[in-house]
């Protein structure tokens, strides 16, 4: 009996430790954002007299594969580069909690189920701008931040692209509304994309990734670009109450939070240190879901 209950925790334990070498693969958190965004844009799309429930779950765990293949992909192509650095030592590849061939195969199948299901529960456009999303982040993207900064801003369209998808879902068009809420997410990465590079500066170098503007220096003329950046969003939030998506309490929560995520890059401007960049770095965390939920709620309420 002893014996059979060794087993059955052992069984248990590397059933466990797999599970989570899966769940690292595809990023599970980043990938979990990322269909949130995407639902936001559904909600903010659907104007239909009943709820489309298929297009939005087929969008939900289509985009939720979709997002997990291009992690996947990307740590495929950098499992060299991960292991450099201490941020990403510990993901699957670099520990061999995974094989190479196992992760090709993974993200190759829920590539094509999440694509499948985009294609065949919403519509083309949506499916499309689904797989361009993918090869942009992956193709492009990932070998692009060892070149320069010019991938902050090719990552910032793949990036910006769930809420579109979204919006294609429920309405499969794109409007001027549906590019409103791309670009505040567009534009939003930009301070998002350069205060992680600031915090992980060193990681970044040990593995020959070039993502800070400014000639990659933590320096008052890269803090700036930051500052600019989060004060384009100021005007741009207030975009889907003045056109009319959502209502003005949305517009003042999304000019609050504005405001905030604005004051903190004057500090960074002021000291140019890694605490204020990482404060930058958890604001921008904060911005992007409780606008989002602010819209959402502004919208159906």
């Amino acid at each position: 009996m002893r014996a059979i209950n060794v087993s059955e925790n052992l069984f248990l334990e590397l059933f466990t430790a797999r599970c989570k070498a899966y769940y690292d693969l595809i990023k599970f958190r980043l990938s979990a954002v990322v269909t949130f965004s995407a639902a936001f844009g559904f909600v903010l799309g659907d104007r239909g007299m009943v709820f489309s429930w298929g297009a939005f779950l087929a969008l939900i765990v289509g985009g939720f594969l979709i997002s997990g293949a291009s992690g996947a992909f990307n740590e495929i192509i950098e499992r060299d580069f991960d292991k450099l650095m201490k941020r990403t030592k510990d993901r699957p590849l670099p520990t061999n909690s995974l094989s190479l061939s196992e992760a090709y195969w993974f993200a190759s199948a829920i590539a094509v189920i999440g694509v499948t299901l985009l294609w065949v529960f919403t519509n083309p456009l949506t499916t499309g701008l689904g797989l361009l999303s993918m090869v942009l982040y992956v193709l492009i993207y990932t070998p692009l931040k060892r070149i320069g900064p010019i991938a902050v801003f090719v990552g910032a369209i793949p990036g910006a692209m769930p809420p579109l998808l979204g919006w294609t879902a429920a309405t499969g068009s794109i409007s001027y509304e549906a590019l409103i809420i791309f670009g505040i997410q567009f534009i939003w990465q930009f301070p998002h994309f350069w205060a992680i590079a600031w915090v992980s500066d060193e990681d970044y170098k040990k593995a020959g990734f070039k993502l800070l503007p400014s000639g990659g220096k933590k320096d008052l003329n890269t803090a700036i670009q930051i500052m600019i950046y989060t004060l384009f969003l100021l005007p741009l939030g207030l975009l889907p109450s003045y056109f009319g998506l959502t209502g003005l309490t949305s517009g003042i929560v999304a000019t609050v939070c504005g405001v905030l995520f604005l004051a903190q890059t004057f500090t960074l401007m002021k000291d140019c240190s890694r605490k204020s960049a990482l404060k930058i770095m958890f604001g921008s965390f904060l911005y992007l879901p409780i606008v989002q939920i602010a819209y959402m709620f502004d919208k159906v309420s």
